[in-house]
């Protein structure tokens, strides 16, 4: 019995060693043939994530750069252009994020775009001139409106047939430096404006012109002019000064940038300006669509359509003058902005004559219209 105890524990010892060999060589040939197919899975795997690397290198990262512009003022039609190309998504086809930043009584836009509170901004160009002689990094690159919007205007019953007819007559300015193209006017004209005109602060409304507390009165093409019509005042009963035809005009509403934000920057630039050229192009052409477009940031408390679209056809054709090829929308005419310079030293906005080279680029320009 001992003996047959022995000869099965012999025989199921050498069974299981045999199943524990089997189950050996079994694991050798199977890691051998996981380590033979291991190269190949890998030179896939690496040719897969490279396919797929170049194939996300070739498709955009979907990614907008950040780009803020300050306006001068409040959300209007005045700057229609700007306003249209976001909500057309141009800003977005160059692939910026434009933030459109308004302005107001107490915003300075040179002060905000020297500090870094925004990228570029839009103001009057004798305003860029002063600050940038006062050491604000600024660059101007590119010209809105290629003409000024600044009248005198006044009652035919006032008896101002022209400029010469404003000797002893009261002369309204908003002064703040809005008041340089009459000072021209009235030297080109040899009359004293201490002496000859009684020169008075205007207000910001046209209630001194309507009540008749002044024979002549500031007034810009988009705005108060048409708010005078509006107000009941036939446009035959007025006689109107324009400024470019005077020959004394000051080139105003200018897009500019910090310098040295411009230098690393440029590219950036150069997508803003062309999607901005073509929302301007859009609002010219169809001033209605883009006075409904503005209307949507615009306080719907404090003007009106019909207003808004009077402003977006007359900053239209300060943009776009008659006869001009939009093709020349935003350029920076040599001769209008050294005009500019040359009305800002004579009257005291600057105190030295503007080093022109550094003042203005058409660089950015050139590039955003190739």
């Amino acid at each position: 019995m001992i003996k047959k105890q022995r000869h099965y524990r012999k025989s199921a010892l050498i069974l299981t060693l045999m199943l524990v060999l089997t189950a050996i060589l079994s694991a050798c040939g199977g890691n051998k043939d996981n380590n033979a197919a291991s190269p190949s899975t890998s030179a896939q795997a690496s040719a897969s994530a490279q396919s797929s690397g170049e194939a996300a290198s070739k498709e955009p990262s979907g990614e907008l750069t950040k780009v803020r512009l300050q306006l001068k003022w409040l959300p209007q039609t005045q700057f229609g252009g700007y306003f249209v190309a976001l909500d057309k998504g141009y800003y977005k086809e160059e692939g910026l994020d434009v933030e459109i930043l308004p302005g107001g009584p107490d915003i300075i836009p040179e002060q905000q775009v020297a500090n870094g509170a925004a990228d570029i901004g839009n103001t009057w160009v004798a305003g860029l001139l002063s600050h940038q002689e006062e050491g604000f990094p600024l660059i101007q690159i590119a010209q809105m409106s290629q003409k000024s919007g600044m009248l005198l205007i006044s009652k035919k019953s006032a008896g101002i047939n022209t400029p010469a007819d404003l000797k002893g007559k009261k002369v309204g300015a908003w002064m703040g430096g809005l008041e340089f193209e009459i000072l021209a006017l009235l030297e080109k004209y040899n009359l004293d404006s201490t002496k000859d005109v009684t020169l008075t602060k205007q207000g910001f409304t046209m209630d001194q012109f309507l009540n008749n507390q002044l024979d002549a009165a500031s007034a810009l093409t988009h705005n108060e002019y048409p708010l005078v019509l509006a107000a009941g005042v036939s446009e035959n009963d007025v006689n109107v000064i324009d400024m470019n035809t005077e020959g004394v005009a000051m080139l105003q509403d200018n897009l500019f940038a910090n310098s040295e934000w411009l230098a690393d920057n440029q590219e950036t630039a150069v997508k803003f300006l062309r999607a901005s050229f073509k929302g301007w192009k859009d609002a010219i052409a169809n001033p209605e669509e883009a006075t409904d477009i503005v209307m949507k940031s615009v306080d719907q408390g404090s003007t009106t359509r019909e207003h808004q679209l009077t402003m977006m056809k007359a900053i239209g054709a300060l943009v776009l003058p008659e006869g001009t090829d939009n093709s020349k929308i935003g350029y920076i005419d040599a001769a209008a902005f050294k005009q500019t310079a040359d009305i800002a030293l004579k009257f005291g906005v600057l105190k030295q004559e503007v080093d022109l080279s550094k003042a203005y680029t058409n660089e950015v320009w050139e590039l955003a219209t190739k």
